[in-house]
């Protein structure tokens, strides 16, 4: 059990009566920037800077946006909307710093999350510039989605807490888990190894500094010190003559580039048809947002840090609303890493410098300048530390119990991470998904992992809430868990998919997937059957840890 939070009054400046004094207790003061928010501030900025990099390269060579549009409208909104909540967070960690008497209280990190670039890119704006040929309406299509998503978001945040307290710890964990060692620790691992030269020592750096807690001389922070490092070698080695460092190409001209409002537009294209069609799209990411907001929340009070869920998602779906009124086509959201950022020693001051940064970056259209000045194999280190530490806690913080869903919670996420491998080589064959699919047979049952991965965090949270409440006898709730499979199934949220030339897409509406549907229908009788049969069963009297 992790021990309980300090408030003020176990924090005495004095106490009792002594030397005449009536001697009082105060609370405590965090300091607005601690040492580890350095180590905190460049693991978040590599994150949002990855997102940052990944739509500008994505977006011209899969949407056809000139750089003048990515660097003069979409980046400086998502630089506004990723600022406001930093700050906001920044303050809230403060608040309830303040209010427990605490000095350990860690902001929720925030940003861009990499699902919904790539799906944003790859599934909306991808097939509007492919069939039109116009990036202005593909960029139009991508800020309608990102204002549908923080609609969706706001709303969402009216039935976050009941559902963060009726939902099994390890059912929130494990997908959180899912997507960590996935699409971060194994999305840049092979980066990592395929530059050993400039990323090896780096990463070794970062995981045994921060894995064994030894502080570096002059108490100098890891991550800065493994950038240094890995920089210092990759310009070294590019003075020997060792190609192991190409900078981009594109040179970069300074100049500012402020954000422009962008609400004429939106609103003007709430009125066709185009960005409507890509309703099954934008409903799933919605609410993976909405789920992982809400995992990520669940993550931070496991590291200790609890707060409130309608505020936390409240500014998280207003983010996204500020992002598309400015011009972004991308929705922020709470970030996964909380926990890695408190093992860092961050506290609030890295989330704080971490908007002002991104801020001035795009702003003044810099992002390419740092790219040629920081190797980006240099920094991903960063990323595989945060993978596993978030791996880590679904099993350290759920139940010793409950590991058995823990561990089936993984599985979808394996199965999307899968499915964006093999769609990445097909690709690259000059393939399609589509095309390829029957040619696998049973070599791969490519149209299981297929659907599997759709809406593959709410499936992930189904398939561990069952397992977490049938390991507790709670047959009833598990049966409940199962029926919202169902319903969720029938609507196309879950398992139901096309495939299409560009892609795998979610099949939204009525009975979208009926195997699915009617299989988590027939869990359901059967576990309110057992239900009847054992009306005694209850959780068995075990401790928290049993």
């Amino acid at each position: 059990m992790r021990p309980p939070a300090r408030t003020g009054s176990d924090i005495p400046l004095f106490s009792g009566f002594r030397g005449g004094f009536f001697l009082q207790t105060v609370p405590v003061r965090p300091r607005w920037f601690v040492p580890g928010d350095i180590d905190g501030f460049f693991g978040l900025f590599v994150d949002n800077l990855l997102q940052l990099m990944v739509i500008a390269v994505l977006g011209q060579a899969v949407c056809g946006f000139p750089p003048e549009l990515i660097t003069g409208r979409i980046l400086p909104g998502a630089a506004i909307s990723i600022l406001v909540g930093n700050l906001y967070y920044a303050w809230q960690a403060r608040q309830l710093a303040r209010r427990t008497g605490r000095d350990d209280v860690t902001a929720l990190p925030y940003g861009i999350n990499t699902p919904s670039v790539i799906a944003f890119l790859l599934l909306i704006m991808g097939p509007v510039y492919q069939e039109t040929q116009d990036p202005a309406l593909a960029w139009r299509a991508g800020m309608f989605a990102c204002c549908l998503s923080g609609i969706m978001e706001t709303v969402g945040a009216f039935a976050g807490d009941w559902l963060r307290r009726h939902t099994p710890r390890a059912a929130l964990l494990s997908s959180l888990a899912g997507v960590a060692i996935t699409f971060i620790a194994m999305g840049f691992v092979f980066q990592l190894f395929a530059s050993p030269v400039v990323a090896l020592l780096p990463m070794m750096l970062i995981l045994t500094s921060y894995a064994s807690g030894v502080k570096l001389p002059l108490r100098l922070p890891a991550g800065l010190v493994a950038v240094a490092v890995g920089t210092a070698l990759a310009w070294g080695l590019r003075a020997a003559g060792a190609p192991v460092f190409v900078p981009p190409s594109q040179p970069y001209e300074f100049a500012c580039h402020w954000p422009i409002p962008a609400v004429a537009e939106l609103a003007a294209f709430f009125q066709s048809p185009i960005g409507w069609k890509f309703i099954a799209v934008i409903v799933p990411m919605a609410l993976f947002n909405v789920i992982g907001a809400l995992q990520n929340l669940e993550s931070a009070e496991a590291a200790g840090d609890r707060f409130e869920t309608r505020p936390s998602l409240l500014a998280n779906g207003l983010g996204s609303l500020c992002a598309a009124a400015l011009g972004s086509a991308f929705p922020t959201t709470i970030y996964i890493g909380h926990p890695g950022w408190k093992a860092m020693g961050a506290r609030a001051g890295y989330s704080i410098l971490n908007g002002a940064v991104i801020t001035v970056l795009c702003l003044a259209g810099g992002v390419t300048l740092v790219l040629r000045v920081v190797p980006l194999e240099a920094m991903l280190g960063i990323l595989l530390w945060i993978g596993l530490i978030i791996t880590a806690q679904a099993y350290q913080e759920s139940p010793r119990r409950h590991a058995l869903a823990v561990a089936i919670g993984l599985v979808p996420a394996l199965a999307s991470w899968g499915l964006f491998l093999v769609e990445t080589a097909v690709r690259a064959a000059g393939s399609s998904l589509a095309a390829a699919a029957d040619r696998f047979g049973t070599d791969l049952y490519i149209h299981g992992m297929a659907a599997l991965s759709q809406g593959f965090l709410l499936t992930s949270m189904i398939l561990a809430a069952v397992l977490a409440l049938v390991i507790d006898r709670r047959f009833h709730h598990a049966a409940a868990w199962a029926l919202a499979g169902a319903v969720l199934s029938a609507l196309g949220l879950i398992h139901a998919y096309e495939l299409t030339a560009s892609g795998v897409q979610n099949k939204f509406g009525l009975l979208a997937a009926p195997g699915f549907a009617a299989a988590y229908a027939l869990t359901a009788i059967c576990l309110w059957v057992w239900h009847w049969m054992q009306p005694a069963a209850a959780a068995p009297a075990r401790g928290p840890e049993a």
